[in-house]
């Protein structure tokens, strides 16, 4: 499993919100860019940004900042996520030279525009499963749907998405662990790669997810950036777990260039 820094994006700031909440905000770096290329420096394989003021905009809002940040730390790939609800808005964050872009709100309530973005761009469509409770949240998670997890994820396999991110949004930023059961479960029902996100506090929340069978990924943001966990110190502690190495669901999920 990898290890996954977040940089979220607001305002041009690095923050990051409890539970999704626009109102509880940690500003953690006044340079982005900066940050993403210290996590970088430390090791990370991979990074997870989001434009959260796209995301509660419904449209990308911060794709200049993206394509900065991903140049700093080329070749190191890039997963952006944040307003993507049209193929125009895809194209424009892939077209940063991030290697990835995580659809939610879009694949959840438009069938068709999840279809059309996996037939242009196949495995470099990651679908966001965001969870309250078995339901999926959209909309920068300010709203419920009565969409079941494993049915949104069952249609991302069928149009041909690379992964799936999970993540609980009642857990994100609280640090209190991961929802390992319903990962888990996830993983199980659907035959992708699954990456988790919410909730990782400790080293501990970092080995229970390894051991799950389809978890390729974990993105883990304030934990990093409070200093709960060392990224060089995580990062040695996944390299030795159990299974280390061995190829599961995508083998490709690891690598820089698919």
């Amino acid at each position: 499993m990898i290890l996954i820094p977040a940089v979220d994006l607001r305002e041009g700031r690095a923050v990051r919100l409890r539970e999704g909440r626009a109102d509880a905000e940690t500003v953690f770096s006044d340079d982005p860019v900066a940050m993403a290329a210290r996590w970088v420096s430390l090791g990370a394989q991979r990074l997870h940004v989001v434009d959260l003021d796209g995301a509660f905009a419904g449209e990308p809002r911060q794709t200049p900042l993206v394509a900065r940040l991903v140049a700093a730390v080329a070749p190191v790939p890039v997963e952006v996520g944040g307003g993507l609800r049209t193929l125009e808005a895809v194209e424009a964050t892939l077209g940063t030279g991030a290697r990835w872009a995580v659809v939610g709100t879009g694949a959840v309530l438009d069938r068709e525009f999840l279809r059309e973005a996996c037939r242009a761009y196949g495995k470099r469509i990651i679908v966001a499963v965001d969870a309250r409770g078995a339901r999926v949240a959209v909309k920068g998670w300010t709203e419920t749907t009565d969409e079941g997890i494993e049915d949104v994820a069952r249609r991302a396999l069928d149009a041909g998405a690379g992964a799936l991110l999970y993540t609980d949004v009642t857990r994100d930023g609280t640090g209190l662990g991961p929802n390992v059961e319903e990962t888990a479960a996830l993983a199980r029902a659907v035959r992708l790669p699954v990456i988790a996100s919410g909730g990782v506090g400790r080293l501990g929340d970092l080995r229970g997810l390894a051991a799950v069978e389809g978890v390729e990924g974990c993105v883990v943001g304030r934990a990093l950036y409070t200093g709960a966990i060392d990224l060089r110190e995580a990062l040695q502690e996944l390299a030795h777990a159990p299974g280390a190495g061995r190829p599961r669901c995508a083998p490709g999920l690891r690598t820089p260039r698919q």
